[in-house]
This record gives structure tokens, sequence and C-alpha cells, in this order.
């Protein structure tokens, strides 16, 4: 016997200045954050697959500039709490993609967690 299963989570879409988010009665997702994490991890399996050679080769496919792929490739360098924060919409308010991509994080995760911790 199949059964069918359906999951229903309440959102709603809601502008926050340029930004698209989806919200739920607790959190809001940064919908344009998820896409750039989303496209960096799946560069960086390009990359790590050997489909693709560079960074300036996978701008070229998707028809961006070279430091627009570099700076999301970026964020897959997040600590995995860090992700998951951003993952659940739960990340502080003004730590956007934009954040990400006008400033450097270091590579050490504690170093991250403190710079996160002092959006709070």
């Amino acid at each position: 016997m199949n059964a069918e299963f359906e999951s229903f989570v309440p959102l709603t879409f809601a502008r926050r200045g340029v930004q698209r988010l989806a919200t739920t009665s607790a959190v809001a997702h940064d919908t344009t954050f998820l896409v750039g994490l989303s496209r960096a991890f799946y560069w960086k399996s390009l990359l790590d697959s050997n489909v693709m050679k560079s960074g300036s080769e996978i701008a070229k496919h998707e028809g961006l500039h070279h430091s627009v792929v570099n700076e999301l490739m970026r964020l897959t360098l997040l600590a995995p709490d860090i992700i998951a924060q951003l993952m659940s919409g739960t990340q502080p308010r003004r730590l956007t993609l934009m954040w990400f991509q006008r400033n450097r994080l270091p590579v050490d995760w504690q170093a991250q967690r403190a710079i996160i911790n002092g959006f709070k």
C-alpha cells in the first residue's frame, strides 16, 4: 500500500528593502542569501569534481564577472554551525549576502564565530 505524505510549511514572502524574505512565524529566511550559498556550494562541487578548472571558467560559463564567483565561493569556508544558522533564518538581521561579499571573514572558524557573535 502506497501512502502519500504531504508537508506544509507556512511561509509568507515579504520585502525588506530590496531583499526578498521568506518568513515563518519565528524566523526570516533571506532567499537571496540562500541562493548565493547554494550557488557557491554547487560551484565548489564543479571544481572538486574537475568539471570546471577555475572560478574564472565558472564565471565565463555562467555569464558573470569572476569577482562575483570568487566572493560567493568564500561562503563555502564558513563554519558548519554558521551555515546552519543562516539556513534556519536565525542569523543576525544585518548579516546579509552583501555583508559577506563586502567583508572578508577569516578561515578560522573560532574567529568567524567571534565576528558573527559581535552582531548580536
